[in-house]
């Protein structure tokens, strides 16, 4: 995955594959979004966290890892990382 360079200082604006480079990752960036908030309400609820909150996060991770690899399998020249 790249990460993309835009200068905030000239106003570039992102070029059409810039865009396209992102809408390909958002479905990663959601689960991590999704992943991070899981997390925050395990840890909120600290020593009394429930199974439900702990089951929240595995899922959440486990989410995390096929969307990365689906999206490692269908980006050529990509490199799988262990």
């Amino acid at each position: 995955m790249s990460i993309i360079h835009l200068s905030a200082v000239t106003g570039e604006e992102p070029t059409a594959a810039d865009l396209a480079a992102i809408e390909r990752e958002w479905p990663l960036i959601a689960a991590e979004l999704d992943l991070l908030d899981a997390e925050i309400a395990a840890i909120n609820a600290g020593p009394h966290a429930s199974e439900l909150e702990t089951r929240r996060v595995r899922r959440a991770k486990r989410h995390v890892l096929e969307i990365g690899r689906e999206l490692a399998d269908r980006e050529p020249g990509s490199e799988v990382v262990a």
